[in-house]
């Protein structure tokens, strides 16, 4: 998914409106949102480092999830 493409999503979990709520089961039936691709980043880094007592095991190793940041234009019911 490129930097400017629209995607539509339609496995919607919940839904409000006005103060009413429609909350799925476990997808609103019919819902779906419209949204714009911003571009794609990286998140923060997670350290998983793993150890063994009394055997001299260490290691470290960095993880950078990667995401797409998305802008809501239309969501529809």
């Amino acid at each position: 998914m490129g930097k400017g493409s629209t995607v539509e999503l339609d496995r919607v979990l919940l839904v409000a409106d006005d103060g009413e709520v429609r909350v799925g089961t476990p997808i609103v039936k019919g819902a779906k949102v419209i949204a714009t691709a911003l571009g794609e980043g990286k998140g923060k880094k997670i350290i998983v480092f793993k150890y063994k007592p009394k055997v001299r095991y260490r290691r470290k190793k960095g993880h950078r999830q990667l995401y797409t940041r998305l802008a809501i234009k239309e969501i529809s019911c």
